[in-house]
């Protein structure tokens, strides 16, 4: 494949211990990840929970390889997503704001024949987590994220800190611009998606085979027909609906507590979403635990796996 070819949606469906799916929910066809345990356990068994692993920006499924296999082996039915717009889920033109990606994930857990779900996201897909939470309350059982506050206290930390704002924004706010972004996003062979993922990893994962492993699917990804600009699409709603009657309602909305139990981790190095974010708004989620991940960046479920599967599996436990 030359450097200027567009990857095949097919070519994030990496063979492994998991099993490919199609889902059909709130209207698309959502590309789904289901772990195969090694030890038989009977994750599909009628009553087994079932947890839901949503990626973050410019990410698909794989960045929850190690806890897809590690929960599915301690007995869960475990499955990632590529989220609206990713991968090899489809990409329809709008749908990428906080009510949409919530009847996402609520339409996906019903589809997967569940009542309920434990849902677990890193960065913007914590925030499909939180609003998920927040709009379907029934269906969601408890959420776990890694690097991803509750998006009111994100927008207060943004606001308040000049460090959060000096970390988030410059970035948040390059990808505004149309056409500009996604050939940023996609030139070079995604090489922007690896800038991102460098800078924001702590040094000790940012040294290893894995990470080059991972910055190569992730370039590969990011390059599938319409993956960029739908990607970018959910930063940019979240810019413009702050001027808008949506993003009021969805802003008032989120004000509503979460009464359901929530694991919120960090990495102690991550240098993009700063603790101090991470530690606002206790008041919106009265159950919530905080853990620092040692010696993790941003994407602590990559770099520190066995500590955030260890935690994961305490919350459902």
């Amino acid at each position: 494949m030359s450097s200027n070819s567009q990857p095949d949606p097919s070519a994030v469906r990496y063979d492994g211990p998991w099993t490919h799916r199609d889902v059909h929910a709130n209207g698309i066809r959502f590309h789904v990840v289901e772990a195969v345990p090694a030890s038989g356990a009977a994750y599909a068994e009628p009553g087994t929970p079932l947890v839901v692993l949503l990626h973050g920006f410019g990410d698909f499924w794989w960045s929850w390889r190690h806890q897809l296999t590690g929960l599915a082996e301690r007995g869960y039915r475990t499955v990632a997503v590529d989220l609206r717009g990713y991968g090899d889920s489809d990409k329809p033109p709008r749908g990428y704001d906080g009510w949409t990606l919530a009847g996402d994930i609520a339409g996906l857990i019903r589809a997967l024949g569940h009542t309920d779900a434990t849902l677990v996201g890193h960065a913007e897909g914590g925030l499909v987590c939180w609003a998920t939470a927040v709009l379907h309350p029934r269906l969601v059982r408890s959420i776990a994220l890694v690097s991803s506050p509750h998006p009111v206290a994100l927008k207060r930390a943004i606001l308040r800190d000049k460090r959060q704002r000096a970390a988030y924004l410059p970035d948040f706010l390059r990808y505004q611009v149309p056409r500009y972004a996604e050939n940023l996003l996609t030139k070079h062979s995604g090489f922007e998606i690896e800038r991102l993922l460098r800078e924001r990893a702590g040094e000790q994962w940012a040294g290893t085979a894995e990470f080059m492993d991972t910055a190569r699917r992730m370039r590969t990804a990011i390059r599938i027909p319409g993956a960029a600009h739908c990607a970018l699409e959910y930063q940019r709603w979240a810019f413009r609906s702050q001027w808008r009657p949506d993003g009021a309602r969805f802003m008032s909305a989120m004000r509503e507590p979460v009464r359901i139990p929530v694991l919120s981790m960090y990495g102690d190095r991550d240098p993009y979403m700063l603790a101090g974010t991470l530690r606002r708004g206790q008041e919106l989620s009265p159950e919530r635990q905080l853990v620092a991940v040692p010696g993790a960046g941003h994407f602590a479920h990559q770099e520190n796996p066995e500590t955030v599967t260890a935690e994961i599996a305490k919350l459902l436990g």
